[in-house]
């Protein structure tokens, strides 16, 4: 008598943003895994694939080294399968879902990854493909350059990295997600790339978020956000640019908060490879 029934959804949720030892420990494991299928993928690359061929291979490397191939996600409108391959303007596709970049998919009804775009010289397709070896996910983008591409957008990439690394270095426990989400719009920005940063036409609001047993987890790194980092915490970081006839650029990788700054989990190489 006098109980009352209330919704614990957000009181659960602000708990599992802080990671325990285990949980780190199931998280670092899972990420060392994820980057050494990645370091493989410009091998799965061949002449005259489309970037649903390139993301089959892909998917089925992950599945192979044991990636268990379900991925989680928070919110009854959400949904999403092994990640995108994203090449030329299917990055630029606009999507129902809350993704830094969706794509326009197979058919309108699931508007997510690749839509059969040929992988052809000056483009770039983007490889944002999620991770799951132990039921804890991690989040990892490679972008692959097919031929050449304008310096412009290689530039842009080497910038991705950079707020990145800047992000890395001010997230530390305590750190205000606003305040990082602020710094990521001003160095692209300073850049000269504001116009293409998280999309053109359709620019996500969010430059990163948690991971977990759920791939969009809290905290969000945005506009407004009441939230601060706490060690323990998991965040994708995902400073990507579009640029129309070209393609997306730039990385994502999965950190750890500590009280010193972000630990990168997801590590293998991050430069612009050429496909050919």
């Amino acid at each position: 008598p006098g109980a009352a029934l209330v919704n614990g959804t957000d009181a659960v949720r602000a708990v599992r943003a802080v990671k325990t030892a285990y949980e780190i420990g199931c998280l670092r494991d899972g990420c060392r895994q994820h980057a050494r299928v990645v370091a493989t993928f410009p091998s799965l690359y061949r002449r005259g694939m489309t970037d649903l061929d390139f993301s089959i291979a892909l998917e089925h490397a992950l599945r192979l080294n044991g990636s268990l191939g379900i991925f989680r996600t928070f919110g009854g409108r959400m949904e999403i399968f092994m990640g995108s391959v994203l090449a030329g303007d299917n990055a630029e596709a606009p999507s129902a879902y809350d993704f830094a970049l969706g794509g326009a998919g197979m058919h309108p009804t699931i508007p997510i990854g690749a839509n059969r775009t040929p992988l052809r010289g000056g483009l770039t397709v983007m490889a944002d493909v999620a991770g799951n070896f132990n039921g804890y996910h991690s989040d990892c983008s490679r972008t692959y350059a097919i031929g050449a591409v304008p310096e412009r957008v290689r530039e842009a990439h080497g910038v991705s990295i950079a707020i990145g690394e800047a992000l890395a270095r001010e997230g530390r426990s305590g750190a205000s997600c606003e305040a990082l989400y602020t710094r990521a719009m001003q160095l692209a920005d300073e850049a000269g790339l504001a116009a293409h940063f998280m999309g053109c036409r359709q620019q996500a609001k969010f430059v990163g978020h948690g991971v977990g047993l759920e791939i969009n987890e809290l905290p969000v790194l945005a506009a407004r956000t009441q939230a601060c980092l706490e060690a323990g915490m998991t965040i994708a970081l995902e400073p990507k640019f579009v640029f129309p006839g070209v393609g997306a650029v730039g990385v994502e990788n999965t950190y750890l908060v500590t009280d010193a700054g972000m630990e990168k989990l997801t590590v293998c190489d991050e430069t612009l490879v050429a496909l050919e």
